[in-house]
């Protein structure tokens, strides 16, 4: 007996996952120095404008990351540069105030996404769709857009503060625990700008 062949389905219905619009990038800067805030970036590209040489900040050098980041705040649709304070770092950490400045710099978007895509592997509580992308700085541009916003908004930071406290090279090790910033920290004490929840730190502040 001849078996008859399974019926073709023809016809399936497309499930969409995403809705249509705009999707930002977001990444921050900051989150293992000893002292400073921890800045975030979010940017939505503009796809009529391209942006060549984009990649994850660390990939780049410092000269290419200031041309990158005046093209991009030339040719992006809208950017959002947001940070979170020592005080938020000491209180609530590391981590959640990163959430905090990532949520911010989302906010502070003039056109709101309708997706949000953000390097690394938590997400900020959103009022819309988020995806956690680990290395989206090197695989997504519009977050290695965010990352170059936020590496170059910290380092001008600590190249202003190092007007303010020359004894501690801010504008060399940018904020991060290199044994000239130590040795600083132990010959002078901690500034009101470190991080007194960081072990390193806490180990020369004064009570406050």
């Amino acid at each position: 007996m001849k078996r008859e062949a399974p019926p073709v389905l023809t016809l399936q219905p497309s499930l969409v996952w995403d809705k249509p619009g705009l999707v930002a990038g977001v990444d921050e800067a900051g989150r293992g120095p000893l002292a400073g805030p921890v800045v975030a970036a979010a940017v939505i590209l503009n796809d009529f404008h391209p942006i060549k040489g984009l990649d994850d900040s660390k990939k780049l050098t410092a000269r290419k990351r200031e041309k990158l980041f005046d093209e991009i705040m030339a040719k992006a649709l809208c950017v959002s540069v947001a940070e979170a304070s020592v005080e938020e770092i000491d209180r609530l950490n590391i981590l959640q105030a990163t959430m905090l400045a990532m949520q911010r710099a989302v906010l502070g978007l003039r056109l709101p996404p309708v997706k949000v895509l953000i390097d690394g592997n938590r997400v900020p509580v959103l009022p819309m769709l988020a995806e956690a992308i680990v290395g989206g700085d090197a695989l997504v541009q519009s977050i290695s857009a965010a990352s170059i916003l936020a590496k170059v908004t910290r380092d001008r930071w600590c190249e202003s503060i190092d007007r303010d406290y020359p004894d501690f090279g801010f504008a060399q090790h940018k904020g991060y625990g290199t044994a000239q910033h130590i040795t600083a920290l132990r010959l002078h004490g901690a500034t009101p700008l470190h991080r007194r929840s960081f072990a390193p730190v806490r180990a020369y502040a004064l009570p406050v």
